[in-house]
């Protein structure tokens, strides 16, 4: 269901962006740092959009990235002092057995 939702949105800004895109066909000039170039209006809002959409999504993923690497570094460690844990207790209810005998 969660997924049908996003793919219902994106169509949506899909088909709106199709939309525009098709009305605004005038020629602009476009400075950008080193030179400049003259667009397609509907081609330029569509390729800064999809830049955009690609660095959010890089910036997510390298955050996503570096949770799950500190995850695994968290697990890796909560297992070394459960089993620490469970060695002192092997270690101090050892003794207290071999005395009852």
């Amino acid at each position: 269901m969660k997924y049908l939702l996003i793919f219902l949105v994106v169509l949506v800004i899909f088909i709106v962006s199709v939309t525009l895109g098709a009305h605004n066909d005038q020629i602009i000039t476009f400075n950008y740092l080193l030179a400049q170039g003259q667009f397609r209006i509907s081609t330029l809002l569509a390729g800064l959009f999809g830049a955009g959409f690609l660095l959010g999504w890089a910036i997510c993923g390298l955050f996503w990235l570096r949770l799950r690497v500190s995850l695994a570094h968290a697990q890796r460690k909560l297992k070394r002092i459960q089993a620490q844990n469970e060695q002192s207790t092997a270690v101090t209810t050892s003794p207290s057995a071999s005395r009852r005998d």
